[in-house]
């Protein structure tokens, strides 16, 4: 019998739970972990190396006490000592599943660690098509586009020439959702938080126009302004019909003064609320009634079994270069920690992510 390798699997640990905005001494790079390069036998597992880890806004959530719950997540429950988890893209080493051998490519949830024993591989996703960037699966073609997809043309139902509002606009999902709604022929405008992002989304990604949310004082004038044919040739007369909500708080209240008769709004994320022991209160809840909107809270989970139809929806308009789409690319798993506390800071533009290894 061939003996089993034994290899030193350098890890991201937490070092315990974090109550305030995370640190990077939050987490922990650990050298002295290994790991055998073979499922254990009997196993339905499959060990993976890892390539490509994403940085993510839900897993600052997952550093605190209080955690979604597993099976409403798939995600492993963070506890200090112990590897972090978000998505990632990874080559099978060994496999004691039917559905995956060694070689093939994956995207799902990973640990974040050099090599990963994924118990439970029901989640991945086996890379069938390689003619792109495989770091896309973890973005434009992983959960950021699967979550844009769903959140607009799924909970959203848009139709042409309607006028739409994206909030973060120049994150993994707010670019992607702009530029859906260019592609179906909607009036798009997004806010950001800084110059640089707002003349990208306007310059590089055909938003219509944007603003810089931390330099407004009155965010619902902010809206009026750019939305209400004060800053363009368009215009949004009768208010915004679909807002792609991911930061909550004061920019939901304000939004909800301003949807349309029958506007729709998609609510994928609340940033400004994941760093507060105590999350803002919404006060205008009453224009829901009187514009008679329709909101709906969703998570990319519920819509796995829809992966197929949104990569036959998005891959022509990658190929054809139809979508533009920007990684944030940081070299190493020992500046993970580094690269997950400037990406909760608002530093980077577009998918982050870190590079474990290049196969």
């Amino acid at each position: 019998m061939a003996e089993v390798e034994i290899v030193k699997n350098k890890q991201v640990l937490l070092r315990d739970y974090v109550s305030d905005f995370p640190k990077e001494s939050d987490m922990i790079i650990s050298t002295d972990s290994t790991i055998s390069l073979k499922v254990p036998q009997g196993s339905n597992g499959v060990l993976v190396k890892n390539l490509y880890l994403s940085s993510d806004p839900f897993m600052r959530r997952f550093m605190q006490v209080s955690q979604p719950a597993r099976s409403k997540t798939g995600f492993i429950p963070y506890t200090p000592g112990s590897p972090i988890n978000g998505f990632g893209v990874a080559k099978v080493v060994d496999s004691g599943h039917p559905n995956f051998k060694k070689g093939d490519l994956v995207w799902g949830i990973t640990q974040w660690e050099e090599y990963s024993l994924i118990a439970e591989p029901d989640s991945l996703f086996k890379i069938e098509h390689t003619d792109v960037p495989i770091s896309y699966y973890i973005g434009l073609l992983g959960m950021p586009g699967l979550t844009a997809y769903a959140g607009f043309f799924e909970v959203c139902k848009p139709e042409k020439g309607e006028k739409v509002f994206v909030s973060s606009a120049s994150g993994a999902v707010g670019l992607i959702v702009g530029q859906f709604a260019k592609l179906l022929g909607c009036y798009v405008v997004g806010s950001a938080g800084s110059k640089e992002k707002v003349d990208l989304l306007k310059n590089k990604f055909g938003f219509d126009d944007a603003f810089d949310y931390k330099q407004e004082h009155d965010l619902d004038a902010a809206l009026k302004r750019y939305l209400f044919c004060l800053a363009s040739t368009e215009c949004f007369p009768e208010g915004i019909d679909i807002y792609f909500e991911n930061v909550g708080g004061k920019m939901l209240d304000a939004v909800l003064l301003n949807m349309r008769m029958n506007g729709r709004i998609a609510a994928c994320g609340m940033i400004s609320q994941y760093y507060s022991d105590k999350p803002e209160g919404v006060s205008n809840m009453m224009w829901i009634i009187y514009k008679r909107v329709y909101i709906k809270g969703f998570s990319v989970f519920d819509y796995y079994h829809q992966y197929s139809k949104f990569l036959d929806t998005i891959l022509p308009h990658v190929r054809e270069k139809k979508i533009t789409y920007v990684e944030d690319i940081i070299e190493g798993l020992e500046n993970g920690p580094k690269a997950l506390i400037d990406f909760f800071n608002g530093r980077s533009v577009g998918k982050q992510l870190v590079v474990v290894a290049r196969e």
